[in-house]
């Protein structure tokens, strides 16, 4: 069974409720539809109610699959606002909400923040701009957390690691180039978000061309200082560095370089690259020669899964993008 089937079926254990603000959207619905219908999620769509349930009924879908908010009802738009408001740290007052919540993607976001949905889940229709701010303006950041990045899960043939063919990577797509403060973020959240979706027990390695040393530079020097940050802030986290790629991953190559006690070297789950510009090279690299299916980008740094899914998706590719996001929902609430 692969990594994605495994999380369908974890996913059908504990559906969670995802809205949908793009609902009107064919392959969004489409992917909203089959996800509810068997069982995966519950889906939420946020929109247009008339719109939206005329469109589920000429696309041939069961209207009764879906929940169907209409952005245009006062009522529950105003029981929303003053639940919102209510809540410390929000930076939007009544009003300006109430304008902001004519988009079907703040509306959402304001359902997820006051737990009438589990995740948003976006990105057909908007920008990754659009979303990360919405995101960061209604959802608001995790404790201790200064950026929000994104993880990536590669399952590699014939890679034999601490996890069989699996390896979380981050950030590929989101933070261009991270200071030390954010390189440590996007640690500590990459290990937050495997620890959510797998269970694993996160070993996260942060990398770059030396090895404890072995060679020196400014992106060493970031490398280390993040390191030092992360392990600072959740000392209960496995984050060890600096690490070239091979003494994290392999066993034998660890035991010749890393001359010193490490849960991490040889043995990571988690591998953090220094820049965007490293780590979009390598998961390329990885699904072009290493033929890997790489599942994400999955946004991380929010207080709640808010998912930003590619423009080109197909419907399957939606799917256990929707999947994962309901999982890693699910598991951030044990």
């Amino acid at each position: 069974m692969s990594i994605l089937d495994q999380l369908y079926e974890k996913a059908k254990k504990d559906p969670q409720k995802v809205a949908f603000p793009e609902a009107a959207n064919e392959k969004m619905m489409q992917a909203a539809y089959e996800c509810g219908r068997d069982g995966y999620i519950i889906p939420v769509l946020v929109g247009s109610g008339e719109e939206l349930k005329e469109l589920a009924v000429s696309r041939g879908y069961d209207p009764s699959v879906f929940t169907i908010v209409d952005i245009n009802e006062e009522t529950y738009k105003n029981e929303l606002i003053e639940k919102y408001v209510a809540l410390p740290g929000t930076l939007l007052k009544a009003k300006a909400l109430g304008r902001r919540m004519t988009d079907p993607l703040y509306y959402a976001m304001v359902m997820q923040a006051v737990d009438e949905a589990d995740v948003t889940f976006a990105g057909i229709d908007n920008t990754t701009g659009d979303v990360l701010l919405a995101g960061q303006m209604i959802i608001g950041m995790k404790p201790g957390i200064s950026t929000i990045s994104s993880i990536g899960l590669c399952d590699i043939p014939g890679y034999e690691g601490s996890e069989g063919s699996l390896l979380a990577v981050g950030d590929s797509a989101v933070c261009t180039n991270p200071n030390p403060e954010q390189l440590a973020s996007i640690a500590i959240s990459a290990c937050d978000t495997v620890a959510a979706l797998l269970d694993w027990e996160p070993r996260c390695a942060m990398v770059c061309y030396s090895t404890l040393g072995s060679g020196n530079g400014e992106l060493i020097d970031k490398v280390t200082e993040a390191l030092k940050i992360a392990q600072e802030a959740r000392p209960d986290l496995a984050i060890d560095g600096e690490f070239q790629l091979d003494a994290a991953i392999v066993p034998e190559v660890a035991k010749k370089k890393v001359n010193r006690e490490s849960k991490v070297a040889g043995r990571a789950n988690v591998v953090i690259w220094p820049d965007l510009n490293v780590g979009n090279v390598a998961v390329k690299l990885i699904q072009q020669f290493g033929h890997a299916d790489a599942y994400g980008p999955m946004l991380q740094g929010f207080n709640k899964v808010v998912c930003d899914c590619s423009r080109g998706s197909p419907v399957s590719e939606i799917k256990g993008n929707v999947v994962i996001s309901a999982v890693r929902a699910a598991g951030q609430k044990k």
